[in-house]
């Protein structure tokens, strides 16, 4: 069976570099395409961790793995407080993707209905939740690795604007775009539209 997936998820797990052998995090994996997109860079070496705070979600990923015969994922659920279990990993993997919370708009090619059909925290809301969960998140790269941010939104306040903040206050970190990838990269970031790329935003 195939398992369908936007391009631009899978240009997102691409952009993350996840080889056989390596230890990778999905911080906010729900229900797990990019971790199976990870999962097939890797080739079922090393270790992938699909984290989220919603264990539902993380119930319905693990179906997906056991049907596209993967088995190199482990999941945790992130406390929404203290969580021993990340603390005790802090700067043990050498990615992570943190795929945000977000307004979702980026999405709305897929599901048109949502501009109307809102639900969750609205967008003021969002913008302290995306920069503490970054940040949380920053805490398990290894000195070195590789930590990559992405929403499903186009606004600029969700997207270059939270990882700008979070360069200024953590000098342990620094934009390194790769220098050879198959969409052009815009001043370091990758931004993807419906309109120009025929798929979900990003």
């Amino acid at each position: 069976e195939v398992e369908v997936q936007d391009e631009g998820s899978q240009l997102l797990a691409l952009l993350v570099g996840a080889a056989a052998g390596e230890t990778v995090a999905d911080f906010c994996a729900g229900g797990g395409g990019k971790t199976l997109a990870m999962a097939a860079h890797m080739r079922n070496k090393g270790r992938l961790v699909a984290m989220d705070i919603d264990g539902g979600r993380l119930d319905r990923g693990s179906a997906r793995y056991i049907k596209a015969g993967v088995t190199n994922v482990q999941r945790h659920e992130i406390s929404a407080g203290s969580d021993s279990w990340l603390k005790r990993r802090k700067r043990s993997f050498d990615r992570v993707l943190v795929d945000a919370p977000c307004s979702g708009v980026g999405a709305w090619r897929r599901n048109p209905d949502a501009r109307w059909l809102r639900r969750g925290p609205q967008l003021e809301e969002l913008l302290p939740i995306q920069a503490q969960v970054l940040e949380r998140a920053a805490r398990l790269v290894r000195p070195g690795g590789r930590l990559v941010y992405s929403t499903c939104s186009l606004f600029p306040s969700e997207n270059e604007r939270q990882v700008l903040a979070f360069l200024d206050a953590d000098r342990e970190f620094k934009l390194d775009p790769p220098a050879d990838f198959p969409v052009p990269l815009s001043d370091g970031f990758l931004r993807l539209t419906p309109a120009r790329h025929r798929c979900g935003g990003l």
